[in-house]
């Protein structure tokens, strides 16, 4: 019997392709991926769980009002609905005028998440626990750019589909950790960005940006994490990102390991 073996394995192997990563990657994962079992669905395209599981974050420079402002509209690329980050208090970049927090707070979780940038330096964020920002920012591979734990870690802008395509972060993130009262392990986040493990383990050493960016921004110049959950957060800076397909699971990683 002849043995088979697909052209495209051959001309992977041929290209010197990573194929180590793709076999490794665990199930739902990458744009697409359907929620584990027992996750919760934190949007579905539709402004009834916008509604439901959405507020704004009323952070010192809050400047808009419920209801939410950001528009539900049509997906550019696949049928159905998504979440577009529209607010006309955070036109100019100002960050912290009219963000997005989940109504729920959480300490360590499994999170996938999707967006798309229409344009030319569209610029977001992902807040871990409305604390630590996986940035969202087109055309920027620094360590302030696509996929960066900001400041953190330099952007691994090589898994990054590209304007007018989606995108997808899964994230492993543990909470900081606490004894007598002082931070005795720093959270810890791993993350594949499209399906491609970027991020393993990474330390976050403290919140970036000052007392608007989120929980603890302002306190010892965000050094002074403290031993409260936080929620997900959505960053408008007046740029159009789409969102979609947006889902969280509570864990409990009680060693220091998030890896999938």
């Amino acid at each position: 019997m002849k043995s088979f073996v697909p052209h495209v394995l051959i001309a992977l192997l041929l290209c010197g392709a990573p194929l180590a990563l793709a076999a490794d990657a665990p199930a739902n994962i990458g744009v697409g991926a359907k929620p584990v079992d027992g996750a919760e669905v934190l949007f579905d395209g539709s402004r009834e769980m916008l509604d439901a599981k959405w507020t704004y974050w009323e952070g010192p420079r809050f400047a808009s009002a419920l209801p939410i402002k950001w528009k539900i509209v049509n997906d550019p690329v696949d049928p159905g609905t998504v979440l577009q980050t529209h607010d006309p208090a955070a036109a100019g970049g100002k960050y912290g005028a009219a963000d997005l927090i989940t109504k729920d707070t959480y300490r360590d979780f499994r999170l996938h998440i999707e967006f798309l940038i229409p344009e030319a330096g569209g610029n977001s964020g992902v807040y871990l626990q409305n604390r630590y920002e996986i940035q969202i920012l087109d055309g920027d591979k620094t360590s302030h750019g696509m996929g960066a734990v900001i400041n953190e870690t330099e952007s691994p802008y090589h898994a990054y589909n590209g304007i007018g395509k989606w995108n997808a972060y899964d994230i492993n993130f543990r909470a900081a950790r606490f004894q007598d009262g002082k931070r005795s392990e720093k959270a810890l986040v791993t993350l594949y960005f499209n399906g491609q493990k970027v991020h393993v383990n990474q330390p976050i050493t403290q919140v970036w940006g000052g007392p608007f960016s989120g929980l603890d921004g302002g306190n010892d110049d965000g050094k002074g994490i403290t031993d409260v959950p936080g929620p997900l957060k959505l960053q408008a800076e007046g740029h159009d990102v789409r969102y979609r397909n947006i889902w969280i699971k509570a864990l409990e990683i009680e060693k220091a390991d998030t890896d999938f």
